[in-house]
């Protein structure tokens, strides 16, 4: 007899209320990611960085927005850099060099739309 496949976060999720900053834990030195929503129309990730942790210069070909749920980040966008804090969002443009780093530990949810 087969065994029955575990179920996706976003399966787990449809349908009932959760607080995104309870599904990604922080872990010391580290970047954690948890994929909630992926489909061929976009994803949505949520990241736990610790202090001094980042993404270095990377390009997306899609628009791609952060949202800051917990602590504070340096996003830096075609060498614009910008302070984004909890409860504030920024929007990283598709084909435009950007990178992430911690000034505190923060926890953010991606949001990629596919056009």
């Amino acid at each position: 007899m087969a065994e029955a496949e575990e179920p996706t976060t976003a399966e787990k999720l449809r349908g009932e209320t959760a607080r995104p900053t309870d599904l990604v834990a922080y872990q010391d030195g580290s970047v954690v990611s948890r994929q909630i929503v992926g489909t061929t129309g976009g994803t949505v990730t949520l990241f736990a960085f610790a202090e001094g942790e980042g993404l270095s210069e990377h390009t997306t070909p899609f628009d791609a927005l952060v949202y800051i749920l917990d602590g504070e980040a340096e996003v830096v966008i075609s060498g614009k850099v910008l302070r984004v804090k909890q409860g504030e969002m920024v929007i990283m443009p598709a084909d435009k060099p950007h990178s992430l780093r911690a000034t505190r530990a923060f926890k953010m949810m991606l949001v990629m739309i596919r056009s």
